[in-house]
């Protein structure tokens, strides 16, 4: 009789186990975003900056306003997203089109279902640096003003005549503009042969001289494959709520795309090679950001793109015009619990300073931005939470390593916003504007978060997408330009002063020149030497999120009175080595040549 009784309980035990399993099981699965496979575990978060006193002297303050850049960014609905096509949003950029080392500023539009009436669409906008802190609109003189769903931005010389270029992503058609030197620009898609039939929905883009003859090719990414006659609307499928609530649907359980390399012939067209090369062999994947960095330290270049809700993709330049996905092989294609992740921007840069380069990747809400350790040994840790990355309360765009209070070691930002206004109604944790991430660098290996400490321009919320990295008022620190959503952008200028000493730290500014290799020398690696501490950066022609950064490296040098050894390997494998370089000044070198006036 105690035997049965006993039995019975163990047997109601288990039931109820299995119960309470089962509940678990669904919850988890009634939470999860569609671009997510698993929510982060939030972890005690070391090291955040509302634990103590904070010696992080930077502050950020948005002058978009008194700068001229007042027009909003029209991107979709604002109180509902009805399809993914009105979510992602576009890349900016910071680039010198007229060649008067003052960066310029280079914005993308989007559009709505029920679009404008002629005349009044929304246009990609160009902004002239006036070198007094304000920018004038030459969109109309520059002959641009395309309307249409923007997406991403990459820059650099494809013809070498000395002048950057630019080449856009659309859902629709993508754009080839070439930079004719005298403030205007020609699209030049179909005489370049870029052309593509149909509608497709372009997404990351570098410019990469892949074979290294010293012109540069392109590489384009697509993201999937979307049709507004036939996507189905929020509520209506599986892949179409997200905490409950109805949203637009996406991008799982729809059909992904194909990611495309082009050569550049030297004549001003480029041949389509995705498939020859490899490239268009890697598929099932929901491609966003692309960046080139050799990550295998071999001096050719090679392509790392994120990923939305399924594995990253490395492509490994093989040397011979082939390139193969070792994302897996490498430890870049998951997270350290081996989950798919929702790769959305992407940064590379040298955190711990031991030359080599490591990669930075933002994430969707519920989970942790990805830091990848480079360890030397064609493989990469996943450092995230070593390094001291916890949050996971908002979505995570773009991204860049910036040594924003100059003192050799680069920190982090982060652009954030939600996908889903419709949330938070029901879900206040989840508001669709939210603020920026700052994360100062502790160089021992870890971040501190310092966000409520870096300024107004940090906290104002909003749903930002792509930023951009760079020097706009030429005052020796790193600014941010910020897309948000429906609103102006953000112009956050870096007001860095010494709280320790009130003595500012140290910088140098350089702008690579290539003769032999391509001119932008994109894909130009330099190793700076201040005392003791190794910096290394790549010149590189897309990060963050879908966006170009100033393509000038900034270095910060501390309290160091020289950068002792310049050493650059240029895009062609050949180095060249400056030494003695004095501070606080932005240099230019021209392969062969060393520093140039």
């Amino acid at each position: 009789m105690f035997i049965r009784i006993k039995q019975q309980l163990i047997n109601a035990r288990l039931f109820i186990a299995a119960v309470l399993l089962t509940v678990w099981i669904g919850l988890s699965f009634s939470t999860l975003g569609q671009r997510n496979t698993r929510p982060a575990v939030e972890r005690p978060r070391v090291g955040r900056s509302n634990a103590g006193t904070n010696d992080f002297p930077v502050t950020f303050v948005d002058v978009a306003g008194q700068a001229g850049l007042s027009d909003p960014i029209i991107y979709g609905g604002i109180e509902q997203k009805k399809f993914i096509i009105e979510t992602n949003g576009s890349g900016v950029a910071f680039l010198d089109y007229d060649n008067d080392g003052w960066v310029d500023i280079l914005l993308l539009n989007g559009t709505r279902l029920e679009g404008f009436p002629k005349g009044k669409e929304p246009t990609t906008k160009l902004y002239r640096n006036q070198r007094n802190g304000s920018f004038s609109d030459i969109t109309a003189k520059a002959g641009l003003g395309r309307s249409g769903w923007g997406s991403g931005i990459c820059a650099g010389d494809y013809d070498n005549d000395g002048y950057e270029d630019f080449y856009l992503t659309y859902w629709g058609q993508n754009a080839l503009y070439r930079n004719n030197g005298n403030g205007t620009f020609t699209d030049m898609t179909q005489k370049a042969l870029l052309g593509a039939k149909g509608t497709r929905w372009g997404s990351g883009c570098t410019f990469v001289d892949y074979d290294r003859d010293g012109k540069l090719d392109l590489f384009v990414a697509n993201y999937l494959k979307f049709d507004l006659e036939t996507a189905p609307e929020p509520g209506k499928g599986t892949n179409c709520t997200w905490k409950g609530v109805p949203v637009n649907c996406g991008p799982k359980g729809l059909p992904t795309d194909t990611n495309l390399l082009y050569h550049n012939n030297g004549d001003g067209t480029f041949t389509d090679v995705s498939d020859k090369s490899g490239i268009a062999k890697v598929q099932g994947r929901y491609s966003m950001t692309a960046i080139s960095t050799d990550f295998n330290n071999d001096g050719w270049p090679d392509i790392y793109v994120a990923c939305d809700s399924t594995a990253s993709t490395l492509y490994r330049n093989n040397r011979d015009g082939t390139f193969t996905d070792v994302a897996l092989e490498t430890g870049t294609a998951y997270n350290e619990d081996g989950q798919a992740q929702a790769g959305m921007g992407v940064a590379i840069g040298d955190y711990n300073g031991d030359g080599l380069l490591d990669i930075f990747k933002t994430h969707f809400a519920d989970d942790l931005p990805v830091l990848y350790k480079h360890s030397g040994r064609e493989f990469f840790d996943d450092a995230s939470r070593a390094a001291g990355f916890d949050h996971t309360r908002y979505v995570q765009w773009g991204t860049g390593f910036a040594d924003f209070d100059n003192d050799g070691w680069p920190d982090i930002m982060i652009a954030t916003g939600n996908v889903y206004p419709e949330v938070e109604k029901l879900f206040k944790e989840y508001p669709h504007r939210t603020q920026r991430l700052v994360y100062q660098n502790l160089r021992n290996g870890r971040y501190k978060e310092v966000t409520a400490h870096s300024g107004p321009g940090v906290l104002i919320p909003k749903s930002s997408r792509g930023c951009a990295f760079g020097d706009f008022d030429n005052d020796g620190d790193v600014d941010v330009l910020v897309m948000n959503m429906n609103e102006p952008p953000l112009l956050l200028r870096n007001e860095y002063v010494s709280k320790q000493d009130r003595q500012t730290n140290n910088w140098l500014k350089i702008k690579l020149i290539g003769t032999k290799s391509n001119r932008s020398a994109i894909g130009a690696r330099v190793q700076l030497k201040s005392g003791l501490h190794l910096q290394t950066q790549e010149v590189t022609s897309q990060s963050s999120y879908y966006s170009h950064n100033d393509l000038r490296l900034h270095f910060g040098l501390g309290t160091s009175p020289k950068a002792v050894q310049i050493e650059i390997r240029w895009p062609n494998g050949q180095a060249e080595m400056v030494k003695d370089g004095a501070v606080n000044q932005i240099v230019r070198i021209r392969e062969g040549s060393g520093v140039v006036k």
